[in-house]
């Protein structure tokens, strides 16, 4: 029985347009939940895994906005709350669709802590946008409150986002505990939101770290530890494009790594959006793996069965 790591985007739990209600989270994770079991009667064992950049910034909010009453909690503790509020949504929305079409599988939410290196370049320069789109006297404002950093983001008007760093991730720490469960025949849900930034500090003792890892990134590495033979990032496009939103855009349904190499390094795949995930899938197809697609949530059923999505292949 083959295995598979499926990261779900952003999209697959809160749209952008919406407020970011639990009804509507919960609406759309119903939705990612049904295209899930389908790829389970396919015969597959699966690890399921998930961004939380909308959710750990209206948290960060709240810890602020709180502060004068309740103590804060830092970016490492949100990233765990976030999993367990995540994972408990896909927990519960796929073991109702399990039902639904009568299989037998039990699923679990585990929370994963991903150890980076404290001397990453991210704790210097930050990258990873969360929360949501400010307006410049917003940005000001937790500027000066908080000495939060911001970015501009490319799209009509004026925009920010707040930034943190976003470390490489080197290590799966429940990784064996994760491999074992999924031979066991339980379907993980893990390293959700990238994991838990963990590292060790100068007396050798695991701590977390304010931080929030790539989901894709942290995603191949969950890949690798369970030995996935495919690793599928599920996002708003249904393929990969070269000249993206531009007159020239041409779809990929085939990529085989040297070209994905050198297309990243061209600059076809910007750093906020396509780069990460395929970086990602390079390194699935570099470690061993049979075979990385990226695609939308919509298409997964029929990318696995080569009709839809792009796959980068050795």
């Amino acid at each position: 029985m083959k295995k598979m790591v499926i990261a779900l985007g952003g999209n697959a739990i809160k749209h952008w347009e919406q407020e970011g209600y639990l009804d509507e989270q919960f609406q759309n994770v119903r939705k990612s939940c049904s295209h899930i079991v389908k790829i389970i009667q396919k015969g597959f064992r699966i690890v399921i895994t998930h961004g939380n950049g909308p959710q750990v910034g209206n948290l960060l909010i709240q810890q602020e906005e709180g502060a004068p009453i309740v103590p804060p909690q830092p970016i490492d503790v949100c990233d765990a709350m976030t999993q367990g509020q995540i994972g408990y949504m896909i927990q519960q929305a796929l073991l109702n669709e399990i039902k639904g079409v009568r299989l037998d599988r039990s699923v679990v939410t585990l929370i994963t802590q991903v150890m980076v290196d404290r001397e990453d370049p991210e704790f210097y320069n930050p990258t990873k946008p969360i929360g949501p789109f400010y307006n410049r006297s917003q940005k000001e404002k937790y500027e000066n409150q908080w000495g939060h950093v911001f970015k501009r983001i490319k799209m009509k008007g004026e925009h920010y986002r707040r930034v943190v760093p976003s470390p490489d991730p080197i290590k799966i720490l429940e990784a064996n505990l994760v491999k074992d469960l999924l031979e066991s025949g339980v379907i993980v849900i893990a390293s959700g939101g990238g994991g838990i930034p963990v590292v060790l500090d100068d007396q050798g003792q695991i701590r977390g770290i304010e931080a929030v890892i790539d989901k894709d990134l942290a995603g191949e590495k969950l890949a690798e530890s369970v030995g996935a033979d495919i690793f599928m990032i599920l996002t708003e496009v249904d393929q990969v494009y070269l000249n993206f939103g531009k007159k020239e855009q041409k779809g990929l349904r085939t990529l085989r790594l040297e070209k994905a190499k050198k297309y990243l390094q061209e600059g076809q795949f910007p750093v906020g959006s396509m780069g990460p995930k395929i970086e990602a899938c390079i390194r699935f197809i570099e470690y061993g793996g049979e075979r990385a697609i990226i695609t939308c949530l919509d298409c997964a059923d029929e990318a696995l069965d080569g009709k839809k999505g792009t796959h980068i292949l050795p």
